[in-house]
């Protein structure tokens, strides 16, 4: 985004696309699925506006206004012989070693219990604002980045896996106790590795499906906790086989969320602002 407009359209464009869908969701979205599930426990009908499931938006906007005098300078000046380097070391193995120690270092020094607690915690905060940062500065590093990715995506992927496969075995064990906080860490950084890596490879390239998918994401992840608690009130109380009513929600919430975004939010011009989208 910062390509193509200076620090001040920037911040109109994340007002528009980031601020406004948060406090229309927090204020209209949120309040729908707290009601379905008031209304399903017989609890008090009450609300207190609450991000839900939107509480990132609201980090996102803060790290933007933070970080962004920060891009702006490394913007301005790329071709300064120390951000030259800097850009070469990242797109070296060995500058994904520095990006990992900034993980590990914060698991360590805010010890989250338990690790994936994310929403509206110290320690999602601060996660989510060193991702965005090593975000940025991956875009940063050019194509070197990318290709470097590409080449060692297997090795990020086998490394992940193992980890992966080694935690699971342990829990089911029940022999060594809690996953250390630093495994977690680079277990989590290798498995985005992996993943930029083979979206890099498979998914970079002009498509309409890809397009399509791009744009619906954000809507859909705002209006699907309506989908998911919709189909939970009406599926739960059915006497039927439990893991047939986890299929009907499924199926309910990935038909519900997309028609509601193709036939409604897509469509209507007032409502694509409110959903991030262009009008």
């Amino acid at each position: 985004a910062l390509q193509k407009r200076d620090w001040k359209q920037l911040i109109q464009e994340r007002t528009k696309r980031i601020l406004l869908p948060f406090v229309f969701g927090m204020l209209v979205i949120v309040p729908i699925h707290i009601l379905l599930l008031q209304s399903y426990y017989g609890w008090e009908m009450k609300y207190q506006p609450s991000p839900s499931h939107l509480w990132f938006l609201g980090n996102i906007f803060i790290y933007t206004a933070i970080l962004l005098p920060l891009f702006c300078y490394l913007k301005k000046h790329k071709d300064k012989s120390i951000f030259v380097k800097f850009r070469s070391l990242l797109a070296q193995p060995i500058g994904l070693l520095i990006v990992m120690l900034l993980f590990i270092a914060e698991a360590m020094i805010i010890k989250p219990n338990p690790y994936e607690l994310y929403a509206m915690t110290v320690h999602g905060f601060v996660l989510g604002f060193l991702a965005f940062l090593c975000g940025y500065l991956f875009i940063y590093s050019g194509e070197r980045f990318w290709k470097m990715l590409s080449r060692w995506r297997w090795i990020f992927f086998i490394l992940a896996l193992a980890l992966y496969v080694f935690r699971m075995y342990k829990e089911q064990m029940g022999v060594y106790g809690l996953t250390p906080l630093y495994r977690l860490s680079i277990e989590s950084n290798l498995w985005i590795f992996a993943l930029f890596a083979l979206a890099y490879k498979h998914l970079n390239k002009n498509s309409k499906t890809l397009t399509y998918l791009s744009q619906s994401a954000y809507p859909i992840y705002i209006i699907h906790m309506v989908f998911i608690y919709l189909a939970s009130y009406l599926i739960f109380p059915l006497d039927i086989n439990v893991q047939l009513k986890y299929f009907i929600v499924v199926v309910f919430l990935f038909i519900g969320s997309f028609a509601f975004y193709e036939f409604i939010i897509r469509r209507i011009t007032f409502l694509r602002p409110l959903f991030g989208l262009k009008k």
